[in-house]
């Protein structure tokens, strides 16, 4: 992206914390084998500060939406403990195919690696590390040809792929998962970090961050009922106060 296009992105701002609008099929970082990634333009959002802004989390490549960067090695500290704690809660927005009979639950199920001795791949596993996401459906539809719902998912621990292996096992995969579900030509991942709030100042209430939904999950929003997100003001990224 031209630095131009990379501030365009931003969805907030302030001293301490950057909220970028990550967009879908590019990884946050270098990995070994190289390619362009995130961090690459991240020289853009320095805004006078002697150093680029850094990562605080990660996304999937294929995930859209809210990424928290902090703007410097203090930043970094606190929103890492913040994190860490679970004091900084993440909303997803997805589209499954098929979908829960009820309106709401939980998904109590721990994950361990699918291979314990290499790779990244995780599965559902007894022995393996607690994890919990809560559920909401906030639409059901047909896109093409199949039924679908849109949910709203809250992960309550931080597991390695805890939303894509939770929603397959469940019988309902996130529409464009091609590592837990079947591949479907032309589609991407339908997944949305929708929303961050981060508790990041003691005296004030906490900065709650929602990213727009991308285009390549509208129509399938739309099929599910979803009416299109507000204007966005101009004022959500430009303050270093």
């Amino acid at each position: 992206m031209t630095p131009e296009e990379t501030r365009a992105r931003l969805l907030y701002r302030d001293g301490l914390m950057l909220v970028f609008d990550k967009p879908a099929g590019i990884a946050v970082h270098r990995g070994p084998k190289g390619g362009a990634n995130l961090e690459d333009d991240f020289d853009a959002l320095r805004f006078g500060l002697p150093r680029k802004p850094a990562l605080a989390h990660r996304l999937d490549r294929d995930t859209a939406g809210c990424l928290v960067l902090g703007r410097h090695r203090k930043a970094l500290e606190r929103l890492g403990r913040l994190f860490k704690q679970g004091k900084i809660a993440k909303t997803y927005w997805a589209i499954v195919a098929g979908g829960p009979n009820e309106d709401s639950g939980l998904i109590d199920k721990p994950l361990g690696r699918l291979d314990a001795t290499r790779g990244w791949r995780m599965k559902v596993d007894a022995a393996g590390q607690p994890a919990q996401t809560r559920w909401r459906a906030l639409g059901r539809g047909v896109w093409r040809g199949a039924a679908v719902a849109w949910l709203e998912l809250e992960p309550l621990t931080g597991r390695t792929h805890q939303l894509r292996v939770h929603c397959a096992a469940e019988d309902w995969p996130i529409l464009g998962d091609a590592v837990y579900a079947r591949r479907e030509a032309g589609v991407p991942l339908q997944l949305l970090a929708r929303r961050v709030e981060a508790p990041l100042y003691k005296d004030r209430p906490p900065i709650v961050v929602e990213a727009p939904a991308p285009e390549h999950m509208r129509e399938a929003l739309k099929a599910c009922g979803f009416a299109g997100d507000p204007p966005r003001e101009p004022s959500a990224a430009g303050e270093d106060g």
